[in-house]
C-alpha cells in the first residue's frame, strides 16, 4: 500500500520519539526524553503538511529548549529530597504562642500543641504570654525565641 508522503513523516517521527523514549528508560537521564519530546514537535509539524526542513527546525528547536528550559528543573526536583529535619531541629523556624511570660528566668511557649521552657534570644526582652513567637534556636530543652513583629510595633 501507498501511503502519502506526510504519513510517512510523521510515522518516521512517531518511530523515532518511541525509540527516544524507550531508550531513556535505559539511560534515565532524561536527555532522550527531551529529545524524544522534540520529535513529538515533528510529528505535529509533518501531521499540519510542513515541509521536512521545517519539521527538522520545528523538532531541533523544541528539543533545544526543552533541554535548556524543562530538564534542568526536572532534574533539580528529582534529585532534592524531602525535608528530613527531626527531633528538635525541626522547631527552629517554627513558631509558637506564649503560655506563661517568657522573660532571662524563665517561661513557656506552646508549640504545635506541645509546651516547652523557653527564653528570649535577646536576655534583656520580655514577653508577654499570648504573644506569637518565633523559634531562632533550641539549646538543651529550652527554645531561645523572638517576638513576631506586628504591623503595630
Amino acid at each position: 500500500m501507498n501511503w502519502p508522503e506526510w504519513l510517512q513523516d510523521w510515522q518516521t517521527w512517531l518511530a523515532l520519539a518511541m525509540g527516544l523514549a524507550v531508550a531513556e528508560l535505559f539511560s534515565l537521564d532524561l536527555m532522550l526524553l527531551m529529545l524524544a519530546g522534540g520529535a513529538l514537535v515533528g510529528v505535529l509539524a509533518a501531521v499540519i503538511g510542513l515541509p521536512v526542513a521545517v519539521q527538522i527546525l520545528a523538532a531541533a528547536a523544541a528539543s533545544v529548549g526543552m533541554l535548556a528550559l524543562v530538564r534542568p528543573n526536572v532534574v533539580k526536583r528529582f534529585h532534592s529530597g524531602p525535608e528530613l529535619t527531626l527531633g528538635h531541629a525541626a522547631l527552629v523556624g517554627r513558631q509558637g504562642v506564649v503560655v506563661d511570660q517568657v522573660s532571662a528566668q524563665g517561661g513557656q511557649i506552646r508549640v504545635g500543641g506541645e509546651l516547652w521552657t523557653a527564653r528570649p534570644y535577646d536576655d534583656t526582652d520580655v514577653i508577654e504570654a499570648g504573644t506569637a513567637v518565633d523559634i531562632f534556636e533550641i539549646r538543651g530543652a529550652t527554645a531561645l525565641v523572638y517576638k513576631v513583629p506586628t504591623q503595630d510595633s
